[in-house]
C-alpha cells in the first residue's frame, strides 16, 4: 500500500486536531476540578452579599475605615454582583452542555 501526500495530509491535521482536543480536555478537567473547590466560596460571597455584610464593610470602606493597604475589591460596587452573575451564567451554559 502507497501513502500520498493527501494521506499524509490528512493524518497531519487529524493529529492536530487530536493535539488541540487533548489539550482542551485537560484543561477543561482542571477547570472543573478547581470549579468544585469554589462551590464553597460561592456559597460564602453570596451569603456575603445578600445578609448586608457587604454593604456595611462597603460604607466603612467609603468612610475610610478600612486600611488602605487592605486588597478590597470584593468592596467594589459592581463587582461582587457582577461576578456571581457570572457564576450563574457558567452554571447555565455548563447545563446546556450536559443537556446536549
Amino acid at each position: 500500500m502507497e501513502i500520498n501526500e493527501f494521506t499524509v495530509q490528512r493524518i497531519a491535521a487529524m493529529e492536530a486536531s487530536f493535539d488541540r482536543v487533548s489539550l482542551a480536555v485537560q484543561m477543561l478537567e482542571s477547570a472543573l476540578d478547581t470549579w468544585e473547590t469554589v462551590n464553597v466560596d460561592i456559597d460564602r460571597l453570596t451569603e456575603y452579599l445578600e445578609s448586608g455584610s457587604w454593604r456595611e464593610d462597603f460604607e466603612a470602606d467609603e468612610a475610610g475605615l478600612v486600611p488602605k493597604n487592605l486588597k478590597r475589591g470584593v468592596l467594589s460596587e459592581d463587582g461582587l454582583y457582577d461576578l456571581l452573575a457570572d457564576i450563574v451564567r457558567v452554571n447555565e451554559h455548563l447545563q446546556e452542555l450536559a443537556e446536549e
